[in-house]
């Protein structure tokens, strides 16, 4: 009875995670099927251009990952102000933020309009003369986005750090409608290639930082950024940040250079293995979903409980959020398995790589709701609680180790192929969930307050 009376002056009560939580489910949900869709309609254009888009989207994402992991340790840093009460520096963060991200983004895009010819010769190598034009128009286009997307992040990231997820949520369909949209019409309307993609993506983002930043200059949010646009660097503000930021950026780039690397070994074993590697990511997408959303709840409330120095709280929302996580991961995945045989006839796939794509799916099923939650969630709470460092060295020690070279082990050594280089990714997700758990239990992390 006592402990149900405290617990009604927690910081967070159940309504207010789940006001918090469902917009970043509708969001993260949207995002998957509008990319499906983008894929689904560039396909009509022809393999060229699937193939150009494709790999410079490889690319890109190393880039926006560096920004978008720097808008997310704005957001702990503005969250834990917001603990501190201390709404005067939680807005001068948000502006920090906000210029800082901007500016880093145009010094990536510059590099990579300077470096244009190194990525389409030189890292690319050697590809087809048409998949060589639909790639160098979809760059040309899409790196002029690269800003306005930094922009949107660290604003989603600011609303979302004063427990405001449905603001971004909002912005986040418009974008997408205008993207969605923009590619029917030019590429079934106006029959364009590459540019029938890059177009609407460079306007809808224009369109959602736009909006996002508009919003954020009302004062009377309780973060808001500066009116008058001028830049006033903070050396120690923007250092707090880094030391969040940057360690998750690291985390995350490398993941993805991890992915190209063992596509690479995943394209050695046939057509039917590239085949089933493709849809299997497609699927792995939804199963995962749900994580994905509640782990950018976890970073706000985490992050309002340390700033708070509320580490019991901070402890209770972690259980709950994380529980929150297997019950949404079980639903997903019980749903695509029922689903699968359908989603199998859809695709259309051999009898060979339907097998296969089954067998992994399975395989992926049983391990998100069993290990993804403790692998990926938990690790949330550690970096909301500026334990941002050694959650970066876990993850980069475990993907080259395990993922990398038990993927080469398993599946060309070993003969397992495809199959051999997911059940070297769940032993990858084995390790971090040890190690985070450790981490976690040690206590370690609540001596690593960012502000």
């Amino acid at each position: 009875m006592k402990q149900a009376k405290e617990r009604r002056l927690y910081l967070f009560d159940d309504k207010a995670l789940a006001v918090l939580i469902v917009p970043l489910i509708i969001e993260q949900f949207l995002a998957v099927l509008v990319g499906m869709a983008d894929s689904v309609m560039i396909a009509s254009v022809g393999e060229a251009a699937v193939s150009g888009v494709s790999l410079v989207d490889n690319i890109m994402v190393l880039f926006i990952n560096a920004f978008s992991a720097l808008a997310a340790g704005g957001a702990v840093i503005c969250g834990q102000y917001l603990g501190q009460r201390d709404e005067k520096l939680a807005c001068r963060a948000s502006t920090q933020i906000v210029w800082f991200v901007t500016l880093v983004s145009l010094v990536l895009m510059v590099v990579i309009y300077c470096g244009k010819w190194f990525i389409l010769h030189v890292v690319f190598g050697s590809i087809d003369g048409d998949v060589m034009r639909h790639a160098n128009i979809y760059l040309l286009i899409v790196s002029a986005s690269i800003p306005f997307l930094a922009m949107y992040n660290a604003g989603a990231a600011i609303f979302r750090a004063m427990g405001d997820s449905k603001a971004p949520m909002k912005v986040s369909i418009l974008m997408n409608l205008i993207n969605v949209t923009g590619n029917a019409v030019l590429i079934y309307g106006f029959h364009m290639g590459a540019e029938g993609v890059a177009i609407p993506t460079l306007v809808s983002r224009m369109t959602a930082a736009i909006v996002i930043i508009a919003m954020l200059v009302n004062q009377k949010l309780r973060l808001h950024i500066d009116r008058d646009f001028h830049f006033r660097p903070d050396g120690r503000m923007i250092r707090r940040i880094l030391s969040i930021g940057v360690p998750n950026g690291l985390e995350n780039s490398m993941f993805q250079l991890g992915k190209i690397l063992v596509l690479s070994l995943v394209s050695s074993f046939g057509t039917y293995a590239i085949a089933a590697n493709a849809v299997c990511n497609v699927i792995a997408m939804f199963e995962i979903l749900p994580g994905v959303a509640v782990n950018l709840a976890i970073t706000t409330v985490i992050a309002r409980c340390v700033g708070a120095d509320m580490y019991d709280q901070a402890r209770y929302y972690t259980k709950k959020l994380i529980g929150i996580t297997y019950a949404g991961m079980c639903l997903m995945n019980i749903l695509i398995v029922l689903l699968l045989p359908i989603i199998l006839r859809i695709y259309n796939l051999s009898d060979i790589t339907s097998e296969i794509t089954r067998q992994i799916i399975y395989l992926h099923t049983i391990s998100s709701m069993l290990v993804w939650p403790i692998s990926f969630s938990l690790p949330s709470t550690l970096r909301a609680a500026g334990d941002a460092q050694v959650t970066m060295y876990i993850s980069l020690i475990s993907m080259w180790l395990f993922r990398i070279v038990f993927s080469y082990i398993l599946g060309k050594y070993m003969g397992m192929g495809v199959f051999g280089v997911w059940a070297a990714m769940i032993i990858d997700w084995c390790f971090r969930a040890v190690c985070m758990m450790i981490r976690y239990k040690s206590g370690r992390w609540m001596l690593k307050k960012a502000v």
